[in-house]
């Protein structure tokens, strides 16, 4: 952090956005008092009138929890995997109310279930977290924020792994929780679109410092740093046209130990000038309660598109031209034996995780399948991949029946279907340099060392990154660089198609634009097809022709993508179209006060 400086008044929402490193969750940790003993702190935090910094870890463990809470961004990893729901919740109270009987804190924690919509909360406090679902534990995770009616709470990227659905719900619960306990709240995050249904301020934040400040409604109207005029260019929307392009911000954050002199976004800034590399320039008020740290606020007062000059309108349509089927999957079934027991296992039945799945996938085009975790997609993709037979069904891939060919037949035949994964640094090898992981398989199908090389370089160069990379590992490189690499690998055996299991979904959503673009153009250049499973319907439609809507292992809804967007038909598909966040303050707090999401009725009071 470099000279950050914010204030949250009772009742209010801060949101303090930027990308990956920008210094959010630092200066989150800061107020805490959870920063590392080696971390040198200036300034002043200030909780009323108490002053924390200096405070010894005890004192500032009896404000913990009772004074300041935290909602951290990973829900299971927060919570002891050991100890009862309960149990934990139990804890954060009985710390700060020693003289309350057991009686009367098993109580609360009831009543704060309860209150954050956990059914039969007697029973569920006995649960351990691994048998919560995702949205669950988040929702355990609020309830201990608030146990203790804390003055300040700050919910730290508390959304960010969680299914569109799940997060409308948690950002309800979130607003409600704060609006009924009078708290202050600090909201981190880097999607704006989540900042427009939950916010009343907005902090921009980029290299340490914050760039931009202003009311949400006024920083979504009129952004004035071209840091938040591309933020908001690079979330997927709705309503915009099918399939146009989004608006990346090219390049990386710079590394706080060497910053470049001036502006620290001048290198990625497309309307930086001589005055932006002579200093630093700091947050001036531009409107009432809006200031910006830009020297050139004229040309960032422009729509994006025009700011980063992209043409973000799609191509002329043009009749589509059927090609020839890629993948089938016909009646498609898989099933699960569930069992009781640690010692004697038995089984006691069975659960149905793909049940009667059909779809056929047509070359130069995208077929999305969107829904919840669990209703599944990835159970869809492991069983088209694994090339053995299925329980029930049939899958072909490019005309060939994988489980009937030899070993021999099916290597051949897995050089036409390719996979990229969610997470980019756990399917890259760390040990390896990039050019030996994207030529890995070339190497596996025999391809010698010169033609392998040379195809190598012309795969990086394909994926927007320079050839002369292939030497540095992939710790080196950023989130959405990685990914560009596992694109890379994917494509090496020139496929017919692309599996894309979530591939985005881990990517601040200006690195996500611009590898969503980068897939469209590879799609247009290499007429591959693409299977795109994701949860996010912003994000397929600016990406797919056809989505297959799933739910419980079923297809709930299947159709071409602008008629499903536009005239959905099933109550599932309404309910994930409108869960999707919306960058625009207006039409967020309309869902708010509508209650399309899922708010949970009042449990919340100001007294234990």
């Amino acid at each position: 952090m470099r000279g950050v400086s914010y204030d949250v008044e009772p009742g209010e929402v801060l949101a303090v956005v930027g990308e990956s490193g920008s210094g959010k969750s630092v200066s989150s940790l800061a107020v805490m008092g959870l920063l590392p003993e080696t971390a040198r702190i200036r300034g002043s935090i200030t909780l009323g009138d108490r002053e924390l910094l200096g405070l010894s870890d005890k004192e500032m463990s009896r404000l913990r929890g009772r004074s300041v809470s935290m909602i951290s961004q990973d829900p299971l990893t927060a919570l002891t995997p050991i100890f009862r729901i309960g149990d934990q919740i139990a804890e954060a109270i009985e710390v700060h109310n020693k003289s309350l009987s057991h009686k009367a804190i098993d109580a609360r924690v009831q009543e704060l279930l309860t209150s954050v919509g956990i059914r039969d909360a007697a029973a569920r406090a006995r649960a351990y977290p691994h048998e919560f679902s995702g949205g669950m534990r988040q929702r355990v995770m609020i309830a201990m924020a608030i146990a203790n009616e804390p003055d300040l709470i700050i919910a730290d990227e508390p959304t960010t792994a969680l299914d569109v659905t799940i997060q409308a719900q948690i950002l309800s619960l979130l607003r409600q929780a704060q609006r009924e306990t009078g708290a202050a709240m600090v909201f981190i995050t880097h999607d704006l679109g989540v900042v427009a249904g939950i916010a009343d301020r907005a902090m921009v934040m980029y290299a340490g410092k914050a760039v931009e400040t202003a009311t949400a409604t006024e920083l979504f109207a009129h952004p004035s740093m071209p840091y938040t005029v591309g933020l908001l260019g690079a979330v997927p929307r709705l309503d915009t046209p099918a399939q146009s392009r989004l608006i990346p911000i090219e390049g990386s954050p710079p590394s706080l130990v060497t910053l470049p002199s001036g502006c620290t976004f001048a290198p990625r800034c497309p309307v930086a000038i001589e005055a932006c590399l002579q200093g630093e320039p700091p947050l001036e008020e531009v409107a009432p309660d809006h200031r910006a740290a830009c020297v050139n606020t004229a040309a960032a007062r422009r729509p994006a598109e025009i700011v980063y000059d992209v043409d973000v309108e799609p191509e002329t349509a043009v009749e589509p031209v059927d090609g020839d089927v890629v993948l089938a999957v016909q009646d498609l079934r898989k099933s699960y034996t569930t069992y009781r027991g640690s010692v004697f296992r038995r089984a006691v039945g069975a659960f149905q995780a793909v049940d009667g799945v059909s779809f056929t996938l047509r070359q130069g085009k995208t077929l999305a399948i969107v829904g919840e975790s669990g209703c599944g997609k990835s159970t869809t993709l492991r069983a088209i991949m694994d090339f053995t037979r299925p329980e029930s069904g049939t899958i072909s891939v490019c005309g060939q029946q994988p489980y009937d060919l030899d070993a021999a037949g099916q290597r051949r035949l897995r050089s036409k279907i390719q996979m990229v994964f969610q997470d980019p640094m756990a399917s890259l090898d760390p040990r390896l340099p990039v050019a030996e992981i994207i030529g890995e398989p070339l190497r596996i199908h025999g391809v010698d060392g010169s033609q392998r090389s040379q195809r190598v370089a012309e795969l990086l160069d394909q994926v927007g990154l320079s050839s002369t990379v292939g030497e540095r590992f992939p710790t080196q490189f950023s989130g959405g660089q990685r990914q560009r690499i596992a694109i890379a690998r994917a494509l090496a055996l020139k496929p017919d198609i692309l599996v894309l299991d979530e591939p985005v979904s881990a990517l601040d959503v200006s690195i996500q634009a611009g590898v969503l673009n980068l897939l469209a153009d590879l799609q247009d250049e290499l007429g591959l097809a693409y299977l795109f499973v994701s949860h996010d319907l912003s994000v397929v439609a600016h990406l797919a022709d056809d989505v297959a809507v799933m739910s419980d292992g079923r297809f709930v809804e299947t159709g071409p993508a602008q008629q499903v967007f536009t005239d959905p038909q099933h109550e599932y598909t309404r309910a994930l179209l409108e869960a999707v966040p919306v960058p625009d303050p207006e039409i967020s707090r309309r869902r708010f006060d509508r209650g399309d999401t899922e708010v949970v009725e009042s449990g919340f009071s100001r007294t234990a």
